[in-house]
């Protein structure tokens, strides 16, 4: 039997525990945006057709322009980046994949299940470069990508576009990944893309099958991203938001680790007792079993500042 992995989330348990129920909680646990995409109305066909070729590419399309994907890259609509992830090892025969740690663990997992060697760094014939990196917000450069079969996780990269290593898609052996559950808030709509070697990308679109993307998904998808004026508001919340946060953690005397404009990784005496008051307070973190001063924090929504500050 596999192992339960370490995620944020879990508010059931976390009620359980402290009490109350998830309506009354704060979820800072993800690093996901409080203030998710708005819905668009949707004709009734997306709901009651299989998807059509038509309405995948059109997402395709919107995609490539927002993203300024690289001439040459494939572009392929995943069921969330999780169902790419669990998928991508067997794009290649197992041999050693270098994951530098901590990081998001279901590369790892994924990796370990088709059979593959994990070592933090070295020599290797797959890479995972998570840029910027879960916890601790790491940034990759592109000197530093340089394996046969190289993945970058750019699922938190929305926030820092700039920063975005997309050029590198056009490389072989190269795929970047996207999501839809963190910058657009839209965790639900298990939306991802994967972005880049044609050859490897069109594998995984036959390793996932017909109509993995919902119709629902392609239609929401397809507007999120012809929408920048949207995207450069969130950016310039979140960024606000992130030096809200980090004032208030350092003036109860917490040190920033580092993190993104979506989550925040903290130092403190004692990530359990920490992560314990806030729960007596229905606010749900993120702590981790490799540290026990690490203590990370979402985003609040703007209706839920008044409680966090109040809690500490």
């Amino acid at each position: 039997m596999s192992q339960p992995r370490d995620h944020g989330g879990g508010l059931d348990a976390a009620a359980a525990r402290w009490g109350g129920t998830r309506g009354d909680w704060i979820d800072l646990s993800t690093g996901i945006n409080p203030v998710p995409y708005p819905l668009p109305d949707l004709p009734a066909e997306a709901w009651t057709a299989l998807p059509d070729a038509a309405a995948r590419e059109r997402l395709i399309a919107r995609a490539r322009r927002f993203w300024r994907v690289p001439e040459g890259a494939a572009v392929l609509p995943v069921s969330g980046a999780s169902a790419a992830i669990a998928q991508i090892p067997r794009l290649a025969p197992p041999g050693r994949v270098a994951i530098p740690g901590p990081t998001y663990n279901e590369h790892g997992a994924a990796f370990r299940a088709a059979g593959w060697d994990l070592v933090a760094e070295g020599p290797a014939d797959a890479l995972v470069a998570v840029h910027p990196n879960n916890p601790d917000g790491r940034v990759w450069t592109a000197e530093e990508i340089g394996a046969p079969l190289a993945i970058l996780d750019e699922s938190f990269a929305d926030v820092m576009p700039g920063a975005s290593l997309i050029a590198l898609a056009a490389r072989p052996g190269v795929l970047v990944l996207k999501s839809f559950g963190k910058f657009w808030g839209l965790a639900g709509l298990r939306l991802g893309m994967v972005i880049g070697d044609p050859e490897l990308v069109a594998r995984l679109d036959e390793m996932l099958g017909p109509w993995a993307v919902s119709g629902p998904a392609l239609a929401i998808g397809a507007e999120a991203l012809a929408d920048p004026a949207w995207a450069e508001e969130t950016r310039a919340r979140l960024t606000a938001d992130t030096a809200r946060l980090d004032r208030l953690m350092e003036s109860k005397g917490s040190a920033l680790v580092g993190g993104t404009d979506l989550f925040r990784l903290y130092e403190v005496q004692d990530a359990a007792a920490a992560q314990a008051h806030l729960a007596e307070r229905r606010i749900w973190s993120r702590i981790f079993p490799y540290s026990d001063r690490w203590l990370r924090l979402g985003l609040p929504h703007p209706e839920h500042w008044d409680r966090l500050e109040a809690a500490f």
